[in-house]
């Protein structure tokens, strides 16, 4: 209680008391205590109906009814959506409860969010300071399948010690959750190709992937290729890699990170199997039935529609330009032939045609399908990286 809280309440008890003797005269007292008679009175009458405590406090104002208070009905269907969905929010609890209850029955998203504090099911969470977008966006999904993003969630493990290495792929457009696949420690190359080949069957080709610059994904070899970047090409697929250490290009699917650990590894199943289960159970929710913000608090199943490109039952071969000279990278170190020399390439491209066209006297540039890789220099004998 404030000062002045504490003084009024002093001066509310030395009144009563002062009438109590009956010494003076109410209209006496009311001078002394600087008070009007109406005042006095008003403080006695509450003396004698509602006690003292109420006299020197003073009666609650607050209206004994309230028209638009939440109902208990109501009040326990929010906190059942919030119990059996821990990590959805009051507006994804709001879309919820209009499935089942009228529009002038439901509180408003402010009210959601005070009944789930007000019941100790709100969390505070740390505030971190995010990095400044890139000045320069990469390609905008303007439709499905236009760019899907893919990326390994931290590694965690099972309660009987296993590694999981979740690989996730989502449709940037729709949201859709194309696969939640957890890996046990296989994060190589070849794994994760056969994951792929499996949604393409199902969904189609997109016409970009990105990812970060980490394996399988990139190398540190010529234009940043990986064996499964470079099967991505041949596909007519075009990798699409964020800046290093920038996530933020990145940024819709690492929040859905955090979501999908809040709701299937907090904690980790028992065993790998358990723990795909979860995963399964994860992505049909989050597909059918989990309202998305970004999409109008809509789910991700009513926007995505598969590739009309389809998976090919086999690839088609590399064709260059007449004005190219093709060779082929040979061997596991990735070398290709030029006058009887091995000159190096990469060996992401192992078995593969390369193009090279000319540009100047000895100068040539190096083309993977449509894709620049560097110049090559005669006089050198060395592919310089295209800066």
């Amino acid at each position: 209680m404030s000062w002045k809280g504490k003084y009024l309440m002093c001066e509310r008890a030395a009144f009563l008391k002062a009438f109590e003797k009956g010494d003076d005269s109410m209209a006496n007292l009311c001078r002394q205590f600087n008070i009007s008679r109406k005042t006095g009175y008003h403080w006695l009458a509450l003396l004698r109906e509602e006690g003292e405590a109420v006299a020197l406090n003073g009666k609650s104002r607050a209206p004994l009814n309230h028209p638009n208070a939440t109902s208990c009905e109501m009040e326990s269907a929010i906190i059942a959506v919030r119990q059996e969905r821990p990590s959805w929010g009051p507006k994804k609890i709001a879309v919820v409860l209009a499935r089942t209850w009228s529009a002038d029955m439901i509180p408003s998203v402010s009210t959601i969010g005070d009944i789930l504090k007000r019941n100790g099911l709100v969390i505070p969470r740390k505030i971190r300071q995010r990095s400044s977008p890139s000045s320069e966006p990469l390609v905008h999904a303007t439709d499905c399948n236009v760019v899907w993003c893919v990326d390994f969630k931290g590694w965690f493990r099972t309660r009987d010690g296993h590694r999981i290495d979740p690989l996730t792929v989502t449709d940037a457009h729709s949201r859709y959750l194309l696969c939640c696949q957890g890996l046990c420690g296989k994060t190589n190359g070849i794994h994760v190709q056969a994951i792929f080949e499996t949604i393409f069957r199902v969904y189609g080709l997109p016409e970009r992937i990105r990812t970060d610059n980490g394996s399988p994904f990139a190398s540190t070899g010529l234009a940043g290729l990986s064996r499964l970047a470079a099967w991505w090409i041949r596909l007519g697929i075009v990798p699409e890699r964020i800046k290093p250490a920038t996530p933020s290009e990145n940024g819709r699917h690492e929040r859905f990170h955090l979501t999908l650990k809040q709701e299937t590894a907090s904690p980790p199943a028992s065993t790998p199997r358990k723990q795909q289960e979860s995963f399964d159970r994860f992505r049909q929710c989050y597909n059918n039935e989990r309202p998305h913000e970004a999409l109008g608090q809509v789910t991700p199943v009513t926007y995505y529609t598969p590739s009309p490109r389809a998976y090919p039952v086999r690839l088609a071969p590399i064709e260059y330009g007449d004005d190219m000279i093709v060779r082929r990278v040979r061997g596991t170190g990735g070398d290709m032939k030029w006058g009887g020399k091995n000159i190096h390439v990469t060996p992401a491209l192992s078995g593969e045609p390369i193009g090279l066209l000319p540009v100047d006297d000895g100068i040539w540039q190096v083309y993977f399908c449509s894709v620049p890789l560097g110049i090559f220099d005669e006089r050198q004998l060395r592919i310089k990286r295209i800066k």
